[in-house]
């Protein structure tokens, strides 16, 4: 298959790129600055200048571009995190209307953000309402602006991404303190993780991508969500530290600001699409999912 992808050299990307390169596959990724990548016999790196005409029948397109939601959220932060991810999605729908033949596939990077926050409710992708925090707001102009593929008629996919674990992204972040031996659970502890591994991840995007019935919303998730003060306890087992100071919820807003939300709110999330077209997790469970990352 041919892949056409922005985000290509982000975290997800890059493993994606890993996972499947020795499978006949070949990657045109999109960057910024090409001429900083080596292309190999698998990958090609391009900006949206080149000649669309150029390249090979293109199966599906991945858009996984974004800034990062990570930093303090100053106004101008917010307004990187929500124009980087339109701007991209809409340069990328004007390029591939241009291929001489459509992609059977538009997988489109989302969040569980959409849904927005709570300690009760349990969502699936059958939740259509958005929530209505800053997060929700950004997913769903996301997810609406990515819909133009949809109604030109190719098979659209909005892979709502749960927290990510592997090497990169968040949980580095949350190993910190436990490394340091102040690991402990975060505000009340009481608050909902939904997790997925970095192998699941990238499994799931390309099980969407195989999978013809899949379309709209799919929660990239393991199916047992933890609350955080059992996230926080295995994470401290998996790294053999004590589990010991809860870190305030007010100190995580003196610290983050606004984007303490992440961390001392959550939601209850379920991949039901997934698991209804038998999507086989490798990782269904959070101790194992953090003691293999822990081996590695």
């Amino acid at each position: 298959m041919n892949f056409l992808i922005t985000g290509g050299t982000g975290f997800v990307g890059k493993q994606f790129i890993q996972t499947f390169t020795s499978q006949d596959h070949h990657f045109y990724v999109f960057t910024r600055t090409p001429e900083k990548y080596e292309a190999t016999s698998e990958i090609t790196y391009l900006s949206f200048t080149h000649p669309s005409q150029e390249l090979p029948q293109i199966d599906a397109v991945i858009n996984l571009a974004g800034e990062s939601i990570f930093g303090y959220w100053t106004a101008k932060k917010k307004e990187r995190i929500l124009s980087s991810r339109l701007e991209t999605t809409k340069k990328l729908l004007t390029y591939v209307k241009q291929l001489p033949k459509a992609p059977s596939v538009w997988i489109n990077a989302s969040a569980i953000g959409f849904y927005g926050t709570s300690d009760e409710k349990q969502f699936t992708e059958k939740t259509t309402e958005p929530g209505d925090d800053f997060l929700a707001e950004v997913v769903y102009q996301w997810e609406e602006t990515a819909r133009e593929a949809e109604k030109s008629g190719i098979r659209t996919v909005f892979l709502r991404f749960g927290i990510i674990l592997g090497h990169e992204g968040s949980l580095p972040i949350m190993r910190l303190p436990v490394k340091l031996l102040a690991g402990g659970k975060i505000a009340t502890g009481e608050q909902w993780m939904s997790w997925v591994h970095i192998h699941d991840t990238v499994q799931l995007i390309m099980f969407a991508i195989n999978t013809s019935e899949i379309a709209g919303a799919l929660n990239v998730t393991a199916p047992e969500p933890v609350q955080n003060k059992d996230f926080m306890k295995l994470l401290a087992k998996s790294l053999k530290r004590p589990y010991w100071f809860p870190t305030p919820g007010f100190a995580m807003k003196t610290v983050l600001g606004e984007m303490s939300e992440l961390v001392t709110k959550g939601q209850f999330v379920i991949p039901q699409k997934a698991l209804d077209h038998q999507y086989t997790f490798a990782f269904p469970q959070l101790k194992e999912a953090l003691d293999d990352l822990a081996s590695k």
